[in-house]
Order: C-alpha cells, then structure tokens, then sequence
C-alpha cells in the first residue's frame, strides 16, 4: 500500500483530484479543500501528502493528506456508518483533525453546517460514534491548540465563514477573521464582510 508520496502537482481535476509526479510517475490523489495549499510551501514546490489507500473490487483510490493527523481522522470517519471516503474527504475539507475533534468534545451541530451530504442523522452518528476517539488532536499531535470558537453568528458570518472555506482556509481562520472583520467594520452584508474579512487574513 502507498503511504506516503513525495513530488509535485502537474494537473488538477475539475472532480477535487491531482495528479501528483514522483520521479516522472503521475499519481492520481483526490485531496480534501486546500490540502495541496497548506502541503505545498509555494505554488508548484515540491510537497509530501500522505495516503490513505482505498481498495474496491473493482478500483484502487489514493486520498491524499497534509498531515497524519488528518489522514487519521478521515479513516475514522470512514468507521462512522453511512460515510464514504468522498464523504469522509469533504469533511476534512472543512475541518481538520483538531477542528473535528473539538467540534465532537463539544458535541457541536452547527460545525458541520454546509457540508454537502452530511445531514441531520449523519452528524448525530459522527458526534456519537467518534466520541473521544480522536483523542491524537487534543493531545496536540496536530500542533493545532484546539479551543472553543464561537461560531460565527448570523446568515452574513455563516456565509462569508462557508466562503472563505470554499476557498482553501481553515474554518478556524474563517471563523476568526470574520470575527475580526465583525469588530473593525460595521458593514454586516456578506460583500463587505467577506472584503474585510480577506484584508483580516492578508
């Protein structure tokens, strides 16, 4: 199995996968939203992912991680029943490690908020089944000092806060800047609160 690869980015999908070089071998690794940003010192340097190696009957996927920690995590969550590895990939596009662990320890809904697929029930089987599971993230492991986040608050913060994790940052950074962003201006539609949100983290 292939734990680990160790190249650069040649070509990125339209379906969330890249092709990694190693040595002249392309590998085709599906990455969780902005796992390639935050592996990658600058656009096109060399960057090292670590893989989760999914076999079917019928395919092999690589899926590709910018730390153990998140790898750890999403093998977790593929424990949680109902959840795939696709499933399992854009949960961790959101949240990593000690971004979910801390939203399990605080047994929170709302973090899971926006993430296509994940429902209702599929968010009480996560918080139930993964329960001190993830204990690795608040040992610090992840070097992510795991802390409450308040939410951001109203449909303006929760959209700009989906926006800029669309965009490849941290729902913790999203969340902060946009608490920032609240505190410098009083300008609460999401334009202007996305605008001084981005300026928050530049």
């Amino acid at each position: 199995m292939i734990g680990r690869l160790s190249g650069t980015i040649e070509h990125r999908e339209v379906d969330g996968s890249v092709i990694v070089d190693v040595n002249g071998v392309g590998y085709e690794v599906f990455l969780p939203l902005g796992a390639a940003g935050r592996a990658e010192s600058e656009p096109g340097a060399p960057l090292s992912l670590h893989i989760h190696t999914h076999v079917r009957e019928d395919a092999m996927t690589l899926f590709g991680f910018a730390t153990t920690e998140d790898r750890a995590a999403f093998r977790a969550l593929l424990k949680v029943s109902s959840i795939g590895p696709k499933l399992a990939l854009a949960i961790i596009g959101v949240m990593n490690a000690a971004e979910l662990q801390d939203a399990i320890a605080r047994q929170d809904k709302t973090a899971f908020r926006g993430i296509t697929g994940v429902g209702k029930r599929t968010v009480e089987r996560i918080l139930v089944d993964l329960e001190g599971k993830l204990d690795f993230a608040s040992r610090g492991k992840t070097g992510v000092r795991l802390r409450a986040v308040p939410n951001a608050t109203g449909a303006a913060g929760d959209a700009v806060v989906g926006a800029l994790v669309q965009m490849g940052y941290k729902r913790s950074e999203a969340e902060a800047a946009v608490g920032s962003a609240r505190d410098a201006s009083s300008d609460d539609n999401v334009e202007g609160l996305l605008r001084a949100a981005l300026s928050a983290l530049s």
